[in-house]
């Protein structure tokens, strides 16, 4: 085992085009960390230069007591998991678990020793006879796990090895991994797009976008706190609602913001989560509501804690129904960071449409293109200022 330091690391290609820009990060021995992001922002660049596979343009990499810049894969003493598979088809389990083995020059009672010690961790030995294809992609995935365990190594890494299988699949797999990284306590560097594998696997969540690091975080502070509406927008399934907007006090000492034209009272726990939300009264400034933050109201709803909305689909999934309506409030925010989220793209002229979306139990009473009142839980309201940066 290990601890894994990054020191101010950058990857530049030779066309000038940077993949990672000034990375510092240290991971603890032991730990399970999953570096998230969306396509290219970074995060396989940085398992790469990890594994040795990519040199290093500046900064340090050390793993352990060692800087391990100049040296090889071998010399690291890391095994990766690949998103395929990689197994030799002509030879059985049992031979591709035993193939790094003999790459190290084990002794043959030792090979058997470790084949066998990982085939029942992973459930692999009534498989280990059998070619890569007769087995199904869970199983394959298995195999892969097994001949980077055999080794024994420092450093666990494993890029996006779940995308190529089924949901359930992926699911069942999500959980072997997890339990068997706690069992083995081996540090563990995991890459992967999908927010919800980051969220169920890590000890902390590095993001990433555009190179460079937005926040690192157990996967609930990640979710309670985000550093910007980067975060708070990708760590999320849907994703956060985000207006422009105002907070402003009452002669009555409430506050109030608009959504829309419709005004909302803040609660008050809202108001006082923040330390510096005094700086910002009557400012403009940017309003999160994640899609639960909304709820179907009844007679004693009051009226400033709810909005008007036009459904335009549902999403019924079983036990809750998101509902995706014409919002009334323009969602679209034309900073650079916000746009990319939203859509991927990093024109700041870009313009979205506004397009609400609550997660609300089940309901058999509602419909698309009808109107809808919901009701708004404004003690789940994230606050951030204009240039996107979370309000403390």
């Amino acid at each position: 085992m290990a601890t894994i330091k990054f020191q101010h690391v950058f990857k530049v290609y030779p066309n000038g085009y940077t993949a990672l820009k000034d990375l510092s990060l240290e991971i603890e021995d032991g730990e399970f960390l999953v570096f998230v992001g969306p396509s290219g922002c970074g995060k396989s660049t940085a398992l790469r230069l990890l594994a040795g596979l990519e040199e290093i343009s500046a900064g340090k990499l050390m793993i352990g007591d060692r800087i391990v810049n100049d040296n090889t894969p071998q010399q690291r003493n890391v095994a990766m998991v690949f998103q395929n598979y990689a197994l030799y088809p002509h030879m059985s389990v049992r031979q591709n678990l035993e193939f790094p083995l003999r790459m190290m020059q084990l002794p043959k009672h030792q090979r058997q020793a470790r084949i066998q010690e990982a085939a029942e961790r992973l459930g692999l030995v009534d498989l280990l006879d059998r070619k890569p294809k007769q087995l199904s992609g869970g199983q394959r995935q298995r195999v892969a796990m097994g001949r980077a365990i055999v080794r024994d190594p420092a450093v666990f890494l494993m890029d996006e090895p779940l995308s190529n299988l089924d949901a359930k699949m992926r699911s069942q797999i999500r959980t072997d991994i997890t339990m068997l990284q706690r069992r083995m306590g081996t540090t563990t560097v995991y890459v992967t797009h999908d927010q919800v594998e980051a969220m169920t696997m890590g000890d902390r969540v590095a993001v990433m976008r555009a190179g460079e690091l937005q926040q690192v975080a157990p996967p609930q502070d990640l979710y309670d706190h985000p550093a910007n509406i980067f975060v708070a927008s990708f760590m999320g399934s849907p994703a956060m609602n985000l207006f422009r907007t105002r907070l402003q006090k009452l002669e009555s000492g409430t506050f109030m913001i608009n959504m829309g034209d419709r005004p909302l009272i803040v609660n008050s726990s809202t108001v006082n989560r923040y330390q510096n939300l005094e700086h910002y009264y009557d400012q403009p400034l940017l309003a999160g509501l994640r899609p639960e933050a909304f709820f179907l109201p009844d007679a004693n709803t009051p009226v400033d804690q709810c909005v008007q909305v036009e459904v335009i689909s549902l999403e019924a999934l079983g036990h809750e129904l998101l509902i995706y309506a014409k919002a009334p409030a323009t969602l679209t925010i034309e900073d650079n960071q916000a746009v990319s989220i939203t859509n991927n793209r990093d024109d700041p002229d870009e313009q979205m449409s506004s397009v609400l979306i609550a997660r609300v139990p089940s309901s058999r009473n509602i419909h698309p293109d009808t109107r809808l009142s919901l009701g708004v839980d404004t003690s789940k309201l994230y606050f951030f200022a204009v240039d996107g940066k979370a309000i403390e």
